[in-house]
């Protein structure tokens, strides 16, 4: 029966993704000094690169529950303006499932003569190719449905993104458009979307010259097809120690729009909550953390929570310390 049930899920949760996670979904890798895997004008902002491998997993002790792989790499072209960046991914989702390439091109306006002060304003484009499958092999039905191919159904589709950048020593803007082209495809068989735009805007301040930092933060999502509106405010807070710096956050992600639902002969309505909390520590040049996304509400498919972990290093040798600031995004 629970098996059932997750098919059921899994197949609802395809349709309702298709138009809100279309390409990498938006979870909270960000905040692991990971702002290029969202904002495409992050790509390069300050000298050498980054390299950002990601996995995520939910719900440890259901088959098939959804888990996400990504490989991010950025980096500066020298002493140019120029920054490029690439990024490979893998999302599973039940009988549902992703692939996907980006390659990005960023250019950093740099104000003021003093290459110390970090004062940029950046522009960024990715253009991807994605293969998104549904696999309906499994499905079985008494009396035949139309809309169940039983076939393993794969579509491939071509998108760019489009974001820009402000960072002003420890202040950080971004505004990014993922998958601004029109994209139909006919996966569904009955349902074809094209119209898959996303918005994202962040903002975020790191409060501190001491050996004690702090940086909130919010980043809001909005969904054009279904007019969804997410926000996550974080917090974060760094400590340095002799071997490098440690750091701990908190954020919270709640939808602006809620579902309606009926138990117990009484309706309620819920919306999204997902409280995660965040550590890590950056050693010489790697970079390691763990997130664990928990869902509060009601309703909910399973007790368990999201687990994330990324793991990073800073190559090139311009990379250490670039910049008089606390800006993890560019030293």
């Amino acid at each position: 029966m629970r098996k059932i049930l997750f098919i059921l899920f899994a197949y609802l949760s395809c349709v309702g993704a298709a138009n809100a996670q279309e390409g990498i979904p938006v979870y909270f890798d960000y905040l692991s000094d990971n702002y290029y895997l969202v904002h495409p004008s992050m790509a390069g902002i300050g000298l050498g690169g980054k390299i950002r491998l990601t996995a995520r997993k939910q719900w440890f002790n259901v088959d098939e529950a959804p888990n996400l792989q990504t490989l991010s790499v950025n980096y500066r072209l020298g002493d140019s303006p120029s920054g490029v960046g690439a990024i490979l991914f893998n999302d599973a989702n039940g009988y549902h499932s992703q692939t996907g390439f980006k390659a990005t091109y960023a250019h950093h306006l740099q104000f003021g003569e003093d290459i110390r002060l970090l004062n940029q304003l950046s522009f960024g484009l990715s253009a991807g190719v994605i293969l998104s499958s549904l696999d309906e092999t499994e499905f079985r039905s008494v009396i035949p449905d139309p809309i169940i191919s039983g076939a393993r159904n794969s579509v491939g589709y071509f998108n760019v993104d489009f974001g820009m950048s402000y960072n002003y020593m420890e202040f950080y803007a971004h505004a990014t458009l993922l998958n601004a082209l029109g994209s139909g495809r006919d996966l569904y068989t009955a349902i074809e979307f094209d119209n898959l735009r996303r918005y994202l805007f962040s903002v975020g301040y790191i409060f501190g010259k001491t050996e004690w930092r702090v940086e909130p933060s919010i980043l809001f999502q909005l969904t054009e097809f279904t007019e969804e509106e997410t926000i996550d405010i974080n917090a974060k807070v760094y400590r340095d120690v002799p071997f490098g710096t440690v750091w701990a956050g908190l954020s919270y992600r709640r939808s602006f729009d809620g579902a309606q639902y009926q138990a117990n002969g009484q309706f309620g309505e819920q919306r999204l909550q997902l409280f995660t909390p965040i550590v890590g520590f950056n050693y010489n040049r790697f970079m390691f953390s763990y997130n664990y996304s928990y869902q509060n509400g009601d309703i909910r498919f399973d007790n368990g929570g999201f687990h994330q972990i990324t793991l990073g290093y800073d190559f090139g040798p311009e990379r250490q310390n670039r910049f008089d600031c606390f800006c993890p995004a560019a030293n």
